[in-house]
Protein backbone atom coordinates (compact mmCIF):
# COMPACT_ATOMS: atom_id res chain seq x y z
CA UNK A 1 0.00 0.00 0.00
CA UNK A 2 1.30 3.13 -0.64
CA UNK A 3 3.01 5.02 2.19
CA UNK A 4 0.65 8.34 0.93
CA UNK A 5 -2.50 6.90 1.81
CA UNK A 6 -0.63 5.35 5.01
CA UNK A 7 0.65 8.61 6.12
CA UNK A 8 -2.40 10.46 5.09
CA UNK A 9 -2.83 12.05 9.29
CA UNK A 10 -6.28 9.86 9.64
CA UNK A 11 -5.11 7.00 8.90
CA UNK A 12 -1.83 7.69 10.52
CA UNK A 13 -3.30 8.50 13.76
CA UNK A 14 -6.28 5.62 13.31
CA UNK A 15 -2.69 3.00 13.03
CA UNK A 16 -0.59 4.60 15.41
CA UNK A 17 -3.29 4.36 18.17
CA UNK A 18 -4.60 0.48 16.95
CA UNK A 19 -0.81 -0.27 17.58
CA UNK A 20 -1.30 1.49 21.07
CA UNK A 21 -4.46 0.05 21.94
CA UNK A 22 -2.62 -3.71 21.25
CA UNK A 23 0.31 -2.71 23.49
CA UNK A 24 -2.11 -1.79 25.91
CA UNK A 25 -4.03 -4.68 26.06
CA UNK A 26 -0.62 -6.78 26.06
CA UNK A 27 0.39 -4.85 29.39
CA UNK A 28 -3.19 -5.53 30.81
CA UNK A 29 -3.01 -8.81 30.07
CA UNK A 30 0.21 -9.39 31.60
CA UNK A 31 -1.42 -7.74 35.19
CA UNK A 32 -5.19 -9.29 34.59
CA UNK A 33 -4.63 -12.75 32.92
CA UNK A 34 -7.82 -13.76 33.53
CA UNK A 35 -9.73 -10.72 32.38
CA UNK A 36 -11.33 -11.01 28.83
CA UNK A 37 -10.36 -7.38 27.23
CA UNK A 38 -11.32 -6.15 24.02
CA UNK A 39 -10.50 -2.68 21.82
CA UNK A 40 -11.38 -0.30 18.98
CA UNK A 41 -9.13 2.50 17.58
CA UNK A 42 -10.14 5.55 15.79
CA UNK A 43 -8.33 8.75 14.84
CA UNK A 44 -8.66 9.94 18.12
CA UNK A 45 -7.75 7.00 20.16
CA UNK A 46 -9.23 3.49 21.53
CA UNK A 47 -11.65 1.85 24.00
CA UNK A 48 -10.49 -0.59 26.14
CA UNK A 49 -13.46 -3.03 27.01
CA UNK A 50 -12.88 -4.72 30.19
CA UNK A 51 -13.40 -4.77 33.88
CA UNK A 52 -10.34 -3.36 35.26
CA UNK A 53 -10.02 0.04 37.08
CA UNK A 54 -9.25 3.30 35.23
CA UNK A 55 -6.40 4.03 37.10
CA UNK A 56 -4.68 0.37 36.04
CA UNK A 57 -5.93 1.18 32.25
CA UNK A 58 -4.11 4.78 32.24
CA UNK A 59 -1.21 3.30 34.06
CA UNK A 60 -0.67 0.11 31.11
CA UNK A 61 -1.45 3.15 28.32
CA UNK A 62 1.47 4.98 29.49
CA UNK A 63 3.95 2.02 30.33
CA UNK A 64 2.81 0.79 26.39
CA UNK A 65 3.29 4.53 25.25
CA UNK A 66 7.12 4.07 26.54
CA UNK A 67 7.31 0.89 25.83
CA UNK A 68 6.61 1.35 21.80
CA UNK A 69 8.60 4.61 22.42
CA UNK A 70 11.52 2.25 23.34
CA UNK A 71 11.67 0.59 20.02
CA UNK A 72 9.55 -2.78 21.10
CA UNK A 73 7.06 -2.51 17.98
CA UNK A 74 6.08 -6.27 18.34
CA UNK A 75 3.59 -5.19 21.18
CA UNK A 76 1.53 -3.24 18.73
CA UNK A 77 0.67 -6.77 17.15
CA UNK A 78 -2.01 -9.30 18.73
CA UNK A 79 -3.22 -11.70 17.75
CA UNK A 80 -6.93 -11.98 18.37
CA UNK A 81 -6.72 -8.62 16.43
CA UNK A 82 -9.54 -8.12 14.19
CA UNK A 83 -8.19 -7.61 11.17
CA UNK A 84 -7.09 -11.04 11.54
CA UNK A 85 -10.55 -12.12 12.20
CA UNK A 86 -11.54 -9.98 9.17
CA UNK A 87 -9.25 -11.22 6.57
CA UNK A 88 -10.15 -14.98 7.53
CA UNK A 89 -13.55 -14.43 7.45
CA UNK A 90 -13.48 -12.17 4.44
CA UNK A 91 -11.81 -15.66 2.17
CA UNK A 92 -14.10 -17.91 3.96
CA UNK A 93 -17.33 -16.10 2.56
CA UNK A 94 -15.34 -15.65 -0.71
CA UNK A 95 -14.48 -19.27 -0.58
CA UNK A 96 -18.20 -20.17 0.52
CA UNK A 97 -19.95 -18.00 -2.23
CA UNK A 98 -17.12 -20.02 -5.02
CA UNK A 99 -18.90 -23.14 -4.04
CA UNK A 100 -22.33 -21.96 -5.08
CA UNK A 101 -21.56 -20.88 -8.84
CA UNK A 102 -23.70 -22.81 -10.92
CA UNK A 103 -25.70 -24.58 -8.46
CA UNK A 104 -28.93 -23.55 -9.70
CA UNK A 105 -31.65 -21.57 -7.98
CA UNK A 106 -33.65 -23.86 -6.38
CA UNK A 107 -32.81 -24.78 -2.79
CA UNK A 108 -32.31 -28.58 -2.85
CA UNK A 109 -29.68 -27.77 -5.64
CA UNK A 110 -27.31 -24.97 -3.61
CA UNK A 111 -27.74 -27.38 -0.17
CA UNK A 112 -26.64 -30.33 -2.24
CA UNK A 113 -23.10 -27.61 -2.43
CA UNK A 114 -22.77 -27.32 1.12
CA UNK A 115 -19.98 -30.15 1.27
CA UNK A 116 -17.90 -28.18 -1.38
CA UNK A 117 -18.83 -24.53 0.38
CA UNK A 118 -17.23 -25.66 3.36
CA UNK A 119 -14.11 -27.22 1.91
CA UNK A 120 -13.97 -24.13 0.09
CA UNK A 121 -14.36 -21.80 3.66
CA UNK A 122 -11.97 -24.16 4.99
CA UNK A 123 -9.51 -23.55 2.51
CA UNK A 124 -10.02 -19.97 2.47
CA UNK A 125 -9.37 -19.69 6.26
CA UNK A 126 -6.17 -21.98 6.28
CA UNK A 127 -4.55 -20.37 3.51
CA UNK A 128 -5.35 -16.42 4.78
CA UNK A 129 -4.07 -17.87 8.32
CA UNK A 130 -0.52 -15.73 7.74
CA UNK A 131 -2.11 -13.40 5.73
CA UNK A 132 -4.33 -11.42 8.79
CA UNK A 133 -0.72 -10.79 11.11
CA UNK A 134 0.94 -9.08 7.88
CA UNK A 135 -1.90 -7.01 7.00
CA UNK A 136 -2.28 -5.93 10.58
CA UNK A 137 1.64 -5.47 10.81
CA UNK A 138 1.96 -3.53 7.18
CA UNK A 139 -1.63 -1.94 7.07
CA UNK A 140 -3.79 -1.15 9.99
CA UNK A 141 -1.22 -0.68 12.74
CA UNK A 142 1.97 0.46 13.46
CA UNK A 143 4.50 0.13 16.05
CA UNK A 144 6.58 3.87 16.15
CA UNK A 145 4.20 5.83 17.82
CA UNK A 146 5.61 8.35 16.31
CA UNK A 147 4.16 11.97 17.99
CA UNK A 148 1.06 10.48 19.96
CA UNK A 149 0.90 11.23 23.55
CA UNK A 150 -2.51 10.45 25.84
CA UNK A 151 -4.27 13.00 26.24
CA UNK A 152 -7.47 11.84 29.20
CA UNK A 153 -8.81 8.44 29.76
CA UNK A 154 -12.52 8.31 30.52
CA UNK A 155 -14.80 5.36 31.55
CA UNK A 156 -18.33 4.61 30.99
CA UNK A 157 -20.24 1.47 31.80
CA UNK A 158 -23.14 0.77 28.62
CA UNK A 159 -25.08 -2.15 28.53
CA UNK A 160 -23.14 -3.48 31.34
CA UNK A 161 -19.92 -3.57 30.01
CA UNK A 162 -17.04 -1.16 31.11
CA UNK A 163 -15.33 0.65 28.70
CA UNK A 164 -11.88 2.86 28.85
CA UNK A 165 -11.54 5.54 26.07
CA UNK A 166 -8.33 6.63 26.43
CA UNK A 167 -7.72 9.59 23.87
CA UNK A 168 -4.43 10.97 21.75
CA UNK A 169 -3.34 13.52 20.53
CA UNK A 170 -0.30 14.49 17.96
Amino acid sequence: MSNAILDFKPISRMRRNHGLEHATIHVLSKKYPNVKLGGLSTPIGFTIFGDIPTEEVAEAAIKALKSLRAGQADLAMHPNCGTNFAISGLAAGFGAWLGTLGAGKRFKQKLERLPLMALLATIGLIVTRPLGPLVQKRITTTGDPQGLELDRVETFVRAGIRMHRILTKG
